[in-house]
């Protein structure tokens, strides 16, 4: 029995290039500009860069710089995710940026909360920013299916069983009782070495290939709740 489903977006619940082009785009050309305004919040990332780049003298353009390097390939980092999601809000409420969804998804969700099931999303991008993606999902909203959100500074690594262990803490759900829907082998790896159940997503187009011992569906509508997974 299934109590709760956390999803993984990127490759998972909407497709990889619209994360790459959509957020990452907007993101890597307005970094400079905003990292110039000396906002308290800007001024905070900035801190934070120079510290974990091992850079002390970093002014706001070689912070930009640093940041955009790790943007483009594509490192997990802190300040990164946290300018990310200041910045991108600001496109979201101008109506630049929209979350985009898979066809299947947002019927699957709806039909799951309907159902009585909690739902939940984990994802390395920041919580302000998978909050906006559902928030001003294309098509309407879907944040009012989702009962919380996790990243990286509230979670910890996608690929470490102590995360998702974190995660069922803090939704008061059996491991056992939990499905974790992702694209990405290594993650599903994690979430059973936890003892949470997964399926993974093998979506036509998308980078990550699946690999065994893991269920493969490409869609949400072939994922049975209820019946045993």
């Amino acid at each position: 029995m299934i109590d709760a489903v956390v999803v993984d977006i990127e490759g998972t619940t909407s497709p990889t290039a619209s994360v790459r082009e959509d957020l990452y785009g907007y993101t890597r050309q307005r970094l400079p500009g905003w990292l110039a305004e000396d906002s308290p919040a800007a001024s905070t990332v900035l801190a934070a860069t120079r510290e974990l780049a091992g850079q002390p003298g970093a002014g706001p353009a070689e912070g930009a710089a640093i940041l955009r390097g790790w943007l483009d390939s594509d490192v997990k980092a802190e300040p990164l995710k946290t300018a990310q999601g200041l910045i991108c809000a600001e496109g979201f409420r101008s109506g630049a940026l929209h979350g985009e969804f898979f066809p299947d998804v947002p019927p699957a969700l709806a039909a799951w909360h309907a159902a009585g099931l909690a739902l939940y999303v984990y994802s390395s991008g920041s919580v302000r920013n998978q909050q906006d993606w559902f928030a001003f999902a294309r098509g309407g909203s879907l944040s009012e299916l989702i009962s919380g959100y996790f990243d990286l500074s509230t979670a910890g690594g996608k690929r470490d069983s102590a995360s998702y262990d974190k995660i069922a803490g803090a939704i008061g759900a059996p491991a056992e009782r939990i499905l974790f829907l992702s694209d990405h082998p290594d993650e599903l790896d994690a979430a059973v070495a936890a003892g949470w159940r997964v399926v993974g997503l093998a979506r036509p187009g998308e980078p990550n290939p699946p690999r065994p011992p893991h269920r493969w569906v490409d869609r949400f509508a072939d994922i049975d709740l209820a019946v045993q997974l």
